[in-house]
């Protein structure tokens, strides 16, 4: 029989089965709470720093205390990839209010909860070519700045979930977002880059974009590899006539854009910079340097 995967709630690991959070938790009831969306690959957390920095970052801004250090919350994430005994994952970390009652006032839950699943997932990276998907520009714009800030990583994404199912009708696997001035700011769960005669852009953080932890890593990849790259307003007739378009993300890692809207971007397939910048991202993620290992030397004999 294939034991259940166990899951972190509250300091304790359950069953998956028998993970549960409170129907009165206001991360349920009103979507007020944080998360991360992070990868491990071959027994190395990537990026677990920076991920764990942006959470804190998110809880600070809506005034949610988070009931550990940064370092206990690291090790709370390699505990539970070690009790898997997972070396290739996604985790996902979440902090929500907490149990409450029936109104929005976050004074009214006393105690935040903290909950971590982690599941194996085979990374698509490696030989193959990045897969090649069809988009569409949404009717439903990015949230502004000012108002329902993407920059939060909040466990509110009905932005998102809205555009996401306005591509999957328009049989699109995914939607490009434009911002409230009709830029263009994000796809529903990853970023987006564009490049034109080799020379890379990105949108900026004016666009109401969330600060990915893999745009990070490209960005910094290009000018290793020495590529420019610039962060600023995009148009929608710009990414159109784009020589190549692809999206970043966690869990996405690396996708050429083929289309939008029906209009073929390039050729229509991978371009050769997406094609670099995916076989040199399929190195990175496995350096040790990259990230945080889930075991040491005297757990892995053991």
């Amino acid at each position: 029989m294939t034991r259940e995967s166990l899951v972190y709630v509250d300091g304790r690991f359950v069953e998956k089965s028998k993970a549960v959070v409170s129907v009165f938790d206001h991360g349920l009831l009103y979507g007020d709470g944080v998360f991360e969306g992070i990868r491990a690959y071959n027994g190395n957390v990537f990026r677990l720093a920076d991920h764990i920095s942006r959470l804190y970052d998110s809880a600070k801004v809506i005034r949610l205390r988070l009931p550990f250090s940064e370092s206990e919350m690291t090790e709370a994430v390699l505990e539970t990839m070690r009790k898997n005994g997972l070396r290739d994952a996604y985790i996902r970390l979440v902090v929500t209010r907490g149990a409450g009652d029936l109104g929005v006032d976050p004074a009214l839950c006393k105690k935040p909860t903290v909950f971590i699943i982690a599941e194996s997932m085979a990374s698509v990276l490696g030989p193959r070519e990045p897969r090649v998907v069809k988009m569409i520009f949404s009717s439903y714009r990015r949230d502004a700045v000012d108002a329902t800030s993407h920059e939060i990583k909040s466990l509110n994404y009905m932005n998102s979930i809205l555009a996401k199912i306005e591509a999957t009708s328009a049989g699109a696997d995914d939607a490009i977002m434009l911002d409230h001035r009709g830029f263009v700011s994000e796809a529903s769960v990853s970023n987006i880059f564009i490049v034109k005669e080799r020379k890379l852009s990105t949108p900026s953080s004016s666009a109401g974009i969330l600060h990915g932890i893999t745009r990070r890593r490209v960005i910094s990849l290009c000018s290793d590899s020495g590529l420019e790259v610039e962060e600023r307003d995009i148009t929608p007739f710009e990414l159109t006539i784009a020589d190549e378009v692809f999206l970043v993300g966690t869990k996405a890692e690396i996708l050429a854009v083929g289309s939008v809207n029906g209009v073929e971007i390039g050729s229509g397939r991978a371009g050769e910079v997406t094609k670099t910048l995916y076989a040199e991202f399929s190195r990175i993620v496995q350096r040790p340097e990259e990230g945080t290992p889930v075991y040491q030397a005297e757990q892995l004999k053991a």
